[in-house]
């Protein structure tokens, strides 16, 4: 058999491979291109255009008027710059001491903690304000300090970050730190902790680790990774955090859980 007769439609088993080819291709653009698309329970996918459009990647507005879908719970709405909190005066930290008397019971009363509540002293202000206004919005939720924060005004919250803050931070240890600490997990989407909890310079808003019980820092971790806490900006903490594996986790908290503190 020559090779113009191979491929000539005259040959039953050229049409039979060519007419198997064409019917597989009609098929999985029925199922590709509409059904699964119109399957989806978004609204933006029902109809037979939406669908086809869909799956193609083709940009559509699917929510008429360019409205947004809010989130079904309450996000972070504090806004920081980088020296928001910065010429903290004696008065307002003097007040601020006052003011957290109420706190000692959980946080010890110079800012370090006996129990598994996080330590304090020597956290940046932006952090604990930041924090104290999530439990008071709603965004971040607690049984124990969403009623402790209910009453606190922001220069109530303002005073006591400052207070906190002005006590004796960490001190740096010698030790090797896991390389999920110092490098991250770059293929995974994780970066070093120290890019935004770093102890010389941190991203506005981000705690310092150094000195929190192992026990907070894991448990923290496991509520971001599985969504019960969300006061995160722009989910950063929970993509990171459904990244880490276990032992991941457990390194890195029992590092930052042995920096001593003054």
């Amino acid at each position: 058999m020559n090779e113009e007769s191979l491929f000539s439609l005259r040959n039953p088993w050229f049409r039979a491979g060519v007419g198997a080819a064409v019917a597989v291709f009609v098929v999985s653009a029925i199922i590709g291109f509409v059904w699964l698309p119109s399957a989806q329970s978004d609204p933006g996918f029902q109809g037979l255009w939406n669908a086809i459009c869909s799956a193609a990647g083709v940009a559509r507005d699917w929510h008429p008027g360019g409205s947004i879908v809010p989130p079904r719970y309450k996000t972070s709405e504090v806004e920081l710059t980088p020296h928001m909190l910065d010429g903290a005066t004696r008065l307002s930290i003097g007040r601020g001491a006052t003011l957290s008397l109420r706190c000692t019971m959980c946080h010890g009363p110079q800012g370090i903690s006996y129990a598994n509540s996080p330590n304090l002293a020597g956290q940046y202000a932006g952090a604990i304000y930041k924090e104290l206004e999530d439990f008071r919005s709603g965004a971040r939720t607690s049984a124990v300090m969403s009623p402790m924060v209910a009453d606190l005004s922001d220069n109530d919250m303002r005073d006591v970050a400052a207070y906190y803050a002005s006590l004796p931070p960490p001190r740096p240890v010698q030790g090797t730190a896991p390389a999920i600490v110092v490098f991250g997990a770059p293929l995974r989407n994780i970066p070093a902790c120290a890019t935004c909890h770093g102890d010389i310079d941190h991203t506005t808003g981000a705690p310092l680790l150094d000195g929190l019980p192992a026990a907070y820092t894991q448990a923290q971790l496991a509520a971001f990774a599985n969504g019960s806490r969300h006061n995160d900006f722009s989910e950063q903490m929970r993509n990171i955090a459904r990244n880490m594996t276990p032992e991941e986790i457990d390194a890195s908290a029992a590092w930052y859980a042995s920096l001593q503190r003054r």
